[in-house]
């Protein structure tokens, strides 16, 4: 797991950061590095369309605390325990997803392996649902422009909102 991280550190580290603030592709191609594509994925579009669905978010609940989707449940990543989600139908449309969608690729894989049905990864997670000018949500679950960016090296990526690393 670490040499993962370090590989796509490295990845990050050599793309220049101007390339990346303003070219989309760049993004999508480092998100096609990193998924498994072991959960089903699912656009910011086609999330907005899903009925009846239960968000989660898989971050570190200090991240989740800054800003998180309307209406998203805490999960954790680190910490995860099923436990949390046991009230969830297995038959629920679930969308997870974390900063980038790495995080919630490795939780959605644990609720299919326990007989969840209808779980998706949302596609670039909560910095394609900011970048794509979506509201979050404080702790309080009031409107902010405040979005936890999980590190410099990572907040490349996002383009809008108020980064803000721990």
């Amino acid at each position: 797991m670490k040499r993962y991280w370090i590989l796509i550190g490295t990845l990050l580290a050599i793309v220049p950061v101007t390339f990346a603030q303003t070219d989309n592709g760049a993004f999508k191609a480092m998100l096609e590095t990193m998924y498994k594509k072991t959960v089903p994925l699912v656009s910011v579009a086609e999330l907005k369309r899903m009925p009846n669905v239960v968000l989660l978010d898989t971050r570190a609940r200090t991240e989740y605390d800054v800003s998180h989707l309307p209406n998203a449940r805490w999960v954790g990543y680190d910490d995860f325990d099923l436990k949390r989600v046991s009230d969830v139908p297995k038959e629920a449309n679930v969308v997870l997803y974390c900063s980038v969608g790495y995080r919630s690729e490795r939780i959605g894989e644990k609720l299919l392996a326990t007989g969840y049905q209808r779980v998706h990864n949302l596609y670039g997670s909560l910095f394609e649902w900011v970048n794509q000018g979506n509201p979050v949500v404080d702790k309080a679950g009031k409107p902010t422009q405040r979005v936890h960016a999980y590190s410099r090296l990572w907040g490349i990526w996002l383009k809008k909102g108020e980064k803000v690393y721990d």
